[in-house]
């Protein structure tokens, strides 16, 4: 072999190995990119980013106030209020607090989804007119499950998930399932085993007789407005 025939040779081999070098370095700049932006679409809502915990304002302690910014005489006024009706008491509570959007990605009381005016539910960060409709549109829900597959013909499950932070279903005592229970804001596995445990219930007074066994009269409050009973 010549030797200027050898120099070519081993000039291609140099440049195809250069080449692929690139070439994979490429592809894993591409997958980087890739994951970056999976994870933050997963994190993204509309926009909104979706907060790891939103608190419900008629469970927050002083120091969960503190952690969102409020003032200490705003403090004293949520926990003298609590437990808040609806968001709507909460909203007018704060009057005109600077930047109310930013608070309630931290902060909300959840919605009814069966009795909430379509126009309230735009107080959810990241939803407009076109979503509020679709919540309205679906009523009356009997379950989350509901919920979210008739939402869910709009938005992915990521979204659905985020939506559920602020608002519930209110469920039938004497029917409803463990799942949907639990789904109550604020309501865990031993709450929803108190809740089983007396069914059947023949009116609201025996539901606030035996739960309040458990809770005190503010938290009665709160978890009444989550259930009713088939007349």
């Amino acid at each position: 072999m010549s030797k200027l025939l050898f120099a070519a040779l081993v000039a291609s081999l140099a440049f195809t190995a250069c080449k692929s070098e690139k070439e994979a370095e490429t592809a894993e700049e591409t997958t980087t990119t890739e994951q970056t932006e999976t994870k933050s679409a997963e994190t993204v809502v509309e926009g909104v980013e979706i907060p790891v915990t939103v608190l419900n304002a008629n469970l927050a302690t002083e120091d969960n106030l503190k952690a969102v910014g409020m003032s200490d005489e705003m403090i004293a006024k949520v926990i003298e209020a609590q437990p808040f009706l609806s968001m709507n008491d909460f909203d007018a509570l704060l009057g005109d607090t600077a930047n109310k959007e930013e608070l309630y990605k931290a902060i909300f009381v959840p919605f009814n989804l069966n009795t909430t005016a379509e126009a309230d539910f735009k107080m959810i960060p990241g939803v407009g007119d076109k979503m509020a409709h679709e919540f309205e549109e679906y009523r009356p829900y009997t379950s989350v499950a509901q919920f979210r597959k008739e939402i869910g013909k709009y938005v992915d499950e990521a979204q659905v998930e985020y939506y559920l932070n602020y608002v519930f279903v209110p469920v039938e005592l004497n029917t409803a399932s463990n799942e949907d229970i639990k789904a109550l804001p604020g309501v865990g596995d031993r709450m929803t085993h108190e809740f089983e445990e007396y069914r059947p219930y023949t009116s609201m007074e025996q539901f606030r007789k035996e739960i309040g066994k458990y809770v005190d009269d503010k938290e009665l409050a709160r978890l009444e407005r989550l259930v009713y009973l088939k007349q």
